[in-house]
């Protein structure tokens, strides 16, 4: 299975050292070798990194990992190949627009009876199971919803539906942002963190690296982590409850 790593804030952040531990998982810690991507939300853009070699020897995470992105949603990616072979199309997270925003999406699982998208506009460019259940997550919000962005309870019914359909072909761990909301949604595995004043150390499972976030932050400051399993061995990571749809937003999740 592959691994997902998401960031939501109240402030833009940097993600440098949970991406420092998840990186290490790419060939290093563990074998999710078969790619990597990160996409940073940056007010209404959206900078996104891909490779189709693995994030632990991969220059272009090395360059990542040390350049300080402040953002206040960010999705990556660790891919461990099974439906689509190795190849830069194929890497996650997969990006696209929607109601004047981009959205990206990440999943990790496998959807094996999950049709091709034959109407709509979406349609994928590589060969995954994933890229194929993002484009009909897209398309359905736009059918069902229309031409602008509901509110965000009106939002999640929709999505709470047509994620729970696509969940029935397999296993549908994800992550959904368009920068203004966060979703993440637990098949079999996921968890997450809210990191708050009073801030306290920290330190990496992958690697020797511990940092004391309230050297790094404000006492208004609010981060929330989400990842497959946990990132770090001196934290209480929350696990969500199968079938469990969250919302993030500034931080902290909301009660919907």
């Amino acid at each position: 299975m592959c691994q997902l790593l998401g960031m939501n804030c109240n402030v833009p952040t940097d993600i440098c050292f949970s991406f420092e531990g998840f990186c290490a998982r790419g060939g290093k810690t563990d074998d999710h070798k078969d790619g990597w991507g990160i996409a940073f939300f940056e007010g209404l853009g959206c900078r996104i990194f891909l490779d189709d070699h693995p994030s632990s020897s991969s220059p272009i995470a090395a360059f990542v990992r040390q350049y300080p992105i402040r953002s206040m949603n960010v999705i990556a990616h660790l891919r461990k190949a099974t439906i689509g072979p190795v190849g830069l199309e194929n890497c996650h997270p997969f990006k696209r627009e929607l109601w004047g925003r981009y959205w990206v999406f990440a999943h990790n699982g496998d959807l094996p009876s999950l049709p091709i998208p034959g109407e709509g506009v979406y349609r994928p460019v590589g060969s995954t199971d994933s890229e194929r259940a993002f484009c009909l997550i897209l398309n359905t919000l736009r059918q069902s919803i229309g031409s602008h962005k509901p509110g965000i309870t009106d939002l999640y019914g929709v999505l709470q539906r047509i994620t729970q359909e696509i969940a029935s072909h397999g296993i549908f761990n994800y992550l959904l942002s368009d920068g203004e909301h966060f979703f993440a949604h637990c098949s079999t595995k996921l968890c997450y963190i809210l990191r708050q004043a009073p801030f306290a150390p920290a330190h990496l499972i992958d690697e020797d690296i511990t940092v004391d976030f309230q050297e790094l932050t404000t006492p208004s400051d609010r981060v929330a982590i989400i990842a497959t399993t946990s990132l770090t061995d001196n934290e209480f990571w929350t696990p969500f409850e199968p079938g469990q749809l969250m919302v993030f937003q500034d931080g902290h999740p909301l009660q919907l």
